[in-house]
């Protein structure tokens, strides 16, 4: 059985030596078992010398092939080149910063043995900041009430597919993608590896807080209408708010005869219809720009360098 490795890289020059060279040591103990083993790594459009290390990775290793992006065009991107280009029986999808050990590959690989078509790794939260984690839970909570998918906490892309899930995966084209979800509404049989938190070997993370904001929102968006549904109901509600108010103030007018209104009364009043309002043409702009950006149907990415020899492999 051939086994792919997918891994994304942006700028992960001072750990992508160490990263091959643990995956090699996986590689060299599957092979007796009969399994054989490629890497395919999508350089992000990294800035530093991530695409110059993978040359040297390629002209050293024949199971390399890389593939380079013309500029950043985002993790989801990467890993989309990644599974279109993997022609393993089974694809382990894994970061290249050591933060997913390549030690759990091994028991992966009996798992899928065992039938399963989907071995999720997740991951302890042991080492995180308290408020990290209470967010973290506070999110996956709100998230499953909302989404048509189960989102686990502490469950990432790291992961082995097999071939049938994958070729499901690159049958959704949706431009908006978001992978830990795609992953669970394919579905399949599945089974969970845990294994605890690991630091990253070197570099920076380039996830920010703007940027885990984006994430969960695209994962609170990509996989319900529930927002617009919301939006509905909430109109409907104050509608009949603003109804009982009236009725309370004509009552009052007849009872106690024509009063003066009073400002604060009008201020928070307005100023509450407008916030809701502007909420409410937020949250369907956000629907209405996915569909701007479907319709126009662009490339995920664009190879600026690759040593892939059937390119028509890498057509977006």
């Amino acid at each position: 059985m051939l086994i792919s490795i997918v891994a994304p890289c942006y700028n992960e020059e001072d750990v992508l030596e160490r990263f091959h060279e643990e995956v090699q040591r996986v590689a060299d103990d599957l092979l007796p078992l009969g399994h054989d083993m490629e890497f395919v790594y999508v350089d992000d459009g990294s800035r530093d010398r991530t695409l110059a290390v993978l040359e040297h990775l390629a002209d050293r290793d024949p199971r390399v092939r890389y593939v380079s992006f013309s500029r950043n065009f985002g993790k989801e991107a990467a890993l989309l080149a990644g599974l279109r280009h993997a022609s393993g029986d089974s694809v382990v999808v894994m970061d290249a910063d050591l933060q997913h050990p390549p030690r759990l590959i091994r028991r992966m690989v009996e798992l899928r043995e065992q039938g399963h078509d989907q071995v999720i790794a997740r991951r302890t939260r042991t080492g995180d900041r308290v408020t990290r984690t209470f967010t973290a839970r506070l999110y996956y909570r709100l998230v499953n009430r909302l989404v048509d998918v189960e989102l686990v906490d502490g469950v990432g892309d790291f992961r082995l597919l097999s071939r049938r899930v994958v070729d499901a995966v690159l049958a959704l084209t949706e431009y908006n993608r978001f992978s830990k979800g795609l992953f669970a509404w394919v579905g399949f049989p599945s089974t969970t590896l845990g294994y605890e938190n690991a630091v990253r070997e070197a570099g920076r993370s380039s996830w920010n807080l703007r940027g885990l904001l984006n994430y969960g929102l695209d994962g609170l968006l990509s996989f319900n209408n529930r927002p617009l549904r919301a939006a509905l109901w909430l109109g409907m509600g104050l509608l009949l708010c603003a109804g009982l108010y009236t009725a309370w103030i004509v009552g009052a007018a007849l009872v106690h005869g024509v009063q003066t209104p009073g400002y604060v009364t009008i201020i928070t009043a307005v100023t509450a219809l407008a916030g809701v309002q502007m909420v409410m043409l937020g949250v369907i702009g956000e629907y209405t720009g996915r569909i701007y950006y479907e319709v126009k149907q662009r490339p995920h990415f664009l190879v600026k360098a690759t040593n892939v020899k059937r390119t028509k492999d890498l057509i977006p």
